[in-house]
C-alpha cells in the first residue's frame, strides 16, 4: 500500500473513533463496529479499492456529524419550544 494511503487511512480510523465517541448506541459499540469494519478490509492491496473504501469512510464520517448535528438540534428544540403557548397573529 502506498505511504500517502496508509496515512490516509490511518487518518480515517482516527477520526472516526473520535466521532463514535457520541455514538447513540455507545462508544464501545461503536468502536468494537468500526474494527470489524477496517479488520474485514485490512489486506486490501488495490489502491483503486482502497481509495473507495476511504471515501465510504468519509460519507460515514458526513453522516455521523449529520446525526449528531440533527439530536443536538431536537434536544435544543425541546428545551426551548412550548407547545402550550401559540402565538396569535
Amino acid at each position: 500500500m502506498a505511504n500517502h494511503l496508509k496515512e490516509e487511512v490511518m487518518k480515517l480510523y482516527k477520526t472516526l473513533l473520535y466521532l463514535g465517541r457520541e455514538y447513540p448506541q455507545g462508544a464501545a459499540y461503536f468502536r468494537g463496529r468500526l474494527k470489524s469494519a477496517f479488520m474485514k478490509n485490512k489486506d486490501e492491496k488495490d489502491p483503486e479499492k482502497i481509495q473507495k473504501l476511504v471515501a465510504r469512510g468519509d460519507f460515514v464520517i458526513k453522516e455521523l456529524e449529520a446525526l449528531y448535528f440533527l439530536r443536538k438540534y431536537r434536544a435544543m428544540k425541546k428545551r426551548y419550544f412550548d407547545p402550550e403557548k401559540k402565538s396569535d397573529t
